[in-house]
């Protein structure tokens, strides 16, 4: 995490009548991350998702209830963070169409949902060798915003 992030993350929890949660994650969301950012501090996007394959290959926790992440924009700077509030793994060809909605992205169909991931999943897996298929596992998370980092 960068010192942007850990400035915000300290500032936030000092206005709180809480004690800090000891693990917090920053990162970008996707292909266009300031425009999935955006929809996350609008209040429209409140889901995201990914390939488990992808958490496997590079040894990372999956993520868990009551986790907090910062939002990173293109440039690394934080603009919100978020808890998550639920999670599971399930085959893409199983993601409810309520979810893939929540996911806030384009016309907030499923088929814009189900097409742009097959499209970026695709391109993903290719680069490492691997191929995509229908009953892929995604780590499907839902999250809440709690704050947006003033300017």
């Amino acid at each position: 995490m960068n010192q942007l992030s850990e400035s915000y993350w300290d500032e936030f929890w000092k206005a709180q009548d809480k004690q800090k949660p000891n693990k917090v994650s920053a990162w970008q969301f996707g292909a266009d991350p300031d425009y999935l950012a955006q929809l996350v501090m609008d209040g429209i996007k409140t889901a995201t998702c990914s390939g488990l394959i992808f958490y496997e290959l590079e040894n990372e926790p999956l993520p868990s209830i009551d986790d907090y992440s910062i939002v990173l924009n293109s440039k690394d700077e934080p603009l919100a963070i978020i808890r998550t509030s639920d999670v599971k793994i399930m085959p893409m060809n199983e993601v409810p169409e309520e979810f893939a909605i929540a996911e806030g992205e384009g016309d907030r169909t499923y088929r814009y949902w189900k097409d742009v991931h097959v499209e970026f999943f695709t391109a993903e897996l290719e680069k490492l060798g691997l191929e995509y298929s229908e009953d892929m596992k995604l780590v499907c998370e839902r999250f809440e915003l709690v704050d947006i980092k003033k300017r």
